[in-house]
């Protein structure tokens, strides 16, 4: 914090300076405070969720909203640790495990916990008989969206795998994963123009605005990340320290979207809940891997293979509960715990 700012604002009376003083002294204890950086970190995604949910509106409708645009908020303080990491060529274990500890906390813990809290299959059905015939394609067109999400899941995760066997993620292999994510950008981009000119629908004017308070999301989302970096850093702990700063990275950056499946899994929209964790996997891979290993060569670590196995063996049960159920049971729900629960014990504990 630039205290020379601060005084240099304020009037130079003899009046004002023991304020100011006390005021700045205030500003400096606090202000690399970890909780109020964790306070800035979740205001700021507080801020960004709300104004996403109003371009829901706005011509950014279901499914896309959880696929385009959602992953870009969730996954900027991905983007942001990348970033960050990339100042030593050696950290790109880490950025490896930030994502995949992101990624298998999207797909099994928040999942899960959003399908218990997704209204019982009695409700549904009742609501189903009572929605109109549009609403219905409405529905199954959702699902086929998520569907597809999920088959570029695959795609992404497979190939970060296939790349990875060498035990090391190259300037080359990064250029691939990076051209991956682009061209799945552009298919949703066309898709969005494709349906604005079917429903002869413009955007409002007002969705600047919202980009304007998402940009300065983003920025408390950045500082707050990177100030937490350094905290994490610094700690001396067995659980909190630099060795773990992959894993307690990921963990503290699904919140964001922790916050987006509680609110729409509370308005029962489970199709916006699966499409924005799928959605931020598709952040981590291969946006964020690829942009490190363009700079900076990856060594692979050593939970590599247990965190796609499980990434993977979690796509494959939302595909399937997708396709014949239509949702993703709570059942289902209670295991994606329990095995969260085992990669966290084998991550962090053991």
């Amino acid at each position: 914090m630039d205290t020379d700012l601060f005084t240099k604002l304020l009037p130079e009376t003899s009046f004002h300076l023991p304020l100011a003083d006390g005021f700045i002294k205030i500003v400096q204890a606090y202000s690399h405070h970890p909780i109020a950086l964790l306070t800035l970190f979740l205001t700021a995604s507080v801020l960004m969720i709300w104004r996403l949910q109003a371009m829901e509106h706005k011509g950014f409708e279901g499914t896309v909203l959880g696929t385009l645009i959602m992953p870009y908020c969730s996954g900027f303080p991905n983007l942001v640790f990348a970033f960050v990491m990339s100042r030593s060529a050696s950290n790109g274990g880490l950025v490896i495990e930030n994502c995949l500890v992101n990624n298998v906390t999207n797909l099994t813990l928040i999942v899960g916990a959003s399908a218990l809290m997704i209204p019982s299959t009695g409700g549904q059905k009742r609501s189903a008989r009572s929605k109109g015939k549009s609403s219905l394609v409405l529905e199954r067109m959702g699902g086929l969206d998520v569907l597809f999400s999920l088959i570029a899941l695959f795609l992404f995760t497979g190939t970060l795998w296939a790349l990875a066997k060498d035990g090391v993620i190259d300037f080359y292999d990064g250029l691939v994963l990076i051209a991956l994510f682009i061209f799945w950008q552009v298919l949703h981009v066309f898709e969005i123009l494709k349906d604005k000119i079917r429903k002869n629908k413009t955007f409002q004017w007002t969705i600047v605005l919202d980009l304007m308070a998402i940009a300065v999301s983003a920025w408390g989302i950045y500082y707050s990340t990177d100030e937490l970096v350094t905290w994490v850093s610094g700690a001396g702990s067995q659980y909190v320290g630099f060795a773990k700063l992959g894993w307690m990275s990921g963990l503290l950056m699904v919140l964001p979207n922790a916050l987006i499946a509680l609110y729409y899994a509370r308005q029962g929209r489970q199709d916006i809940v699966l499409s924005s964790q799928i959605g931020d996997a598709h952040i981590c891979i291969p946006m964020c891997i690829g942009i490190f290993a363009a700079f900076n060569t990856i060594q692979i670590p050593e939970m590599f293979q247990m965190g796609i196995y499980v990434i993977l063996g979690a796509g494959v049960l939302h595909f399937l509960s997708v396709a014949f159920l239509k949702r993703v049971p709570r059942t289902l729900g209670l295991g994606l715990l329990v095995a969260y629960g085992y990669f966290f014990y084998k991550g962090i504990v053991h």
